[in-house]
């Protein structure tokens, strides 16, 4: 497991948004080519399509959940909220060690800036002044402990 959080880690620095970084570094365990994993995992960063709403990495961590543990019965309530209690648990987990799941609260972000839909270049100084790998490592570090502790 620790190779896929490298991985994660390392899709996120080569420029993926946290969403497919963590999505795809465990997308073949689910029969996800990487291509179907990026596109699928695509609109979820920077906080859901750039908003600066949900971390993109615990949305992409969310994604996974439902492949491991969505239902599929409409009328399934005890799976839905089989699902629903997994998603809860890995959000508590992720906010425990990071103090929130928004994206602009762990970002630093004033509430009144304006929000863009261009991604900022990949720089070394990008990098640096975000905890966006840290919390693309945390998320598929959560999953992965979760994948460990519930094994199919």
């Amino acid at each position: 497991m620790e190779d896929r959080i490298q991985k994660a880690v390392e899709l996120f620095r080569s420029g993926y948004n946290c969403s497919q970084s963590v999505v795809a570094a465990f997308a073949d365990m689910y029969g996800f080519t990487q291509e179907q994993a990026l596109r699928m995992s695509a609109s979820f960063g920077g906080g859901i399509g750039r908003m600066r709403e949900t971390c993109g990495a615990a949305c992409g961590m969310f994604l996974l959940a439902g492949l491991e543990t969505g239902a599929t019965e409409a009328a399934d309530r005890e799976g839905k909220a089989a699902n629903y209690a997994v998603v809860q648990e890995l959000a508590a987990e992720l906010k425990k060690r990071n103090g929130s799941l928004i994206c602009g609260e762990l970002l630093g972000l004033k509430k009144k800036e304006p929000v863009s839909t261009v991604p900022e270049e990949r720089t070394a100084q990008y990098y640096s002044k975000r905890p966006c790998a840290k919390m693309v490592e945390e998320a598929a570090r959560i999953w992965s402990e979760y994948l460990e502790k519930h094994p199919k």
